[in-house]
This record gives structure tokens, C-alpha cells and sequence, in this order.
């Protein structure tokens, strides 16, 4: 599918979400489409984009039932006119879209605000200095941050599990950043952070979590080709994702 451009305009900071317009249009489109695969029996696996692509995803389940979403990111995105000067990039407010935080032409698209519950949520891969950790803890959303996660992923994705695999839940939706890699292994990104997971700690965290059949699919976003121009980092993202997959 063919996205809007990235066009900010002529938008200035207490303006809102920029492309906001653009955004709500495509994410219905989005919408449709991986809707009809997810009543085909489809497991979908969206490429591309930055976290906005998540709308999309969110706005197909919530049209189906209750589905919780686990966030995978190396930042929280949980950025809102409350804890902050302003929006702007949804990208770095994904997370409050979904969970109903926000203008309501992205977040109460066809009137399904929320999304996603705060309890039907989880963030995992976030760094120790996440300014907006504390929002996201007291709306309830559990946290693993990647100190968390280093060492035993499996455990950390029990964890999730346990959460998602609940009576009450019709599913759940799993949002990938790539930016939850360490800079070292994935510079090819917008916003590299030390501090994050090697390539193997993905695969074991990703691996029970598609494997769940409560999960929908996968959106994989914030990859920048035009940081690896001899293409080393997307032959090693490719490898992990799909060794995850399989």
C-alpha cells in the first residue's frame, strides 16, 4: 500500500499531530486490508513506515473484538499534551494513540476509542532513561525494560503471555521497532540508543510470541535503508525476523 507523504506543512508546535489528516485516512485503508487477511486466517506481517503503522493494525482488531498489543520499542512513545510541550510525530506517540491518548481524528477513528485497553497492553525494550516510563506505569501498562530483557528474553515473554493469553482477550497484535536493537547492531535507525538487545535476544523474545495463537500478526517499522546503504543491517534484521518467524 501506497502511503501519504511525510508532509508537515505549514504546522507549528500546539497544532497537534502533523499529517494527522493523512494519517486517519491511510490507517483506515490499512485497516480494511489487513482486516480481510485476519478473517482469512492469515497471520500478517506489515513492513514499513515508522510506529503510526500500528493504527492500522489496531483499528482492523478493535473493529473484531478485544486484542491487546505488545509494544516492542526501544522508546516508550507515550508522549501526550500532558506530559508534554506539544505533539507532533505520531511515531513518538504511538502508544498513547492507541490506547486512546490523543486528538480524537487518530485516536477515535469510527468511534472505537480505545484501541486497545491500558490493561491489554504491554512495552518491552525501552532504555533506563525513557522520560515518559513513569505515564505508562501508572496507566497500568507493564514494562520490561531492556536491562529486564537482557539475559533470560524467554522469561520476559512468558511474562507477556500471561498477560495476552487471557479468557477475556479475542488476541493480540505484536509492534516491532527495530530500534529495540542496540546501536551497535542496528544504527540504521532515526533514534540509536545503547543499552539495547543483540539480534539473538530479539529471535528468543519474538519467537514465543508469534508462535502464540493468540497472535494476529506483526508490524515491523523505523528500519532506514538509507543508513545502510551496502545493506549489511537489513541482511541481519532479515535473518532474525525470520528465524522468529519460523
Amino acid at each position: 500500500m501506497t502511503p501519504p507523504r511525510y508532509d508537515r506543512g505549514d504546522w507549528q508546535p500546539g497544532d497537534g499531530v502533523f499529517n494527522a489528516a493523512a494519517m486517519a485516512g491511510y490507517s483506515v485503508r490499512v485497516a480494511e486490508r489487513v482486516g480481510r487477511l485476519v478473517d482469512e486466517g492469515n497471520f500478517v506481517v506489515l513492513l514499513g513506515g515508522e510506529c503510526s503503522n500500528l493504527l492500522g493494525p489496531a483499528v482492523a482488531l478493535r473493529r473484531r473484538g478485544r486484542f491487546g498489543v505488545v509494544y516492542l520499542d526501544g522508546h516508550s512513545d507515550f508522549r501526550t499534551v500532558d506530559n508534554s510541550p506539544y505533539v507532533g510525530a505520531a511515531g513518538g506517540e504511538a502508544l498513547a494513540l492507541v490506547t486512546g491518548r490523543g486528538q480524537a481524528d487518530l485516536t477515535d477513528l469510527e468511534s472505537l476509542r480505545p484501541y486497545v485497553r491500558d490493561t491489554d497492553a504491554a512495552l518491552l525494550g525501552i532504555r533506563d532513561d525513557d522520560e515518559y516510563e513513569p505515564d505508562v506505569r501508572a496507566a497500568g501498562i507493564p514494562v520490561w525494560p531492556a536491562r529486564d530483557i537482557i539475559g533470560d528474553p524467554a522469561k520476559a515473554a512468558r511474562g507477556v503471555l500471561e498477560r495476552m493469553e487471557r479468557d477475556e482477550l479475542d488476541g493480540f497484535w505484536v509492534h516491532l521497532d527495530v530500534d529495540i536493537l542496540d546501536a551497535e547492531v542496528m544504527p540504521a535507525v532515526d533514534s540509536p540508543d545503547p543499552g539495547g538487545l543483540q539480534h539473538q535476544e530479539l529471535q528468543d523474545l519474538l519467537e514465543p510470541l508469534l508462535a502464540s495463537t493468540q497472535c494476529a500478526g506483526i508490524d515491523i517499522g523505523i528500519f532506514d535503508p538509507d543508513l545502510d546503504p551496502d545493506g549489511k543491517y537489513a541482511a541481519e534484521l532479515t535473518d532474525t525476523l525470520v528465524a522468529a518467524l519460523t
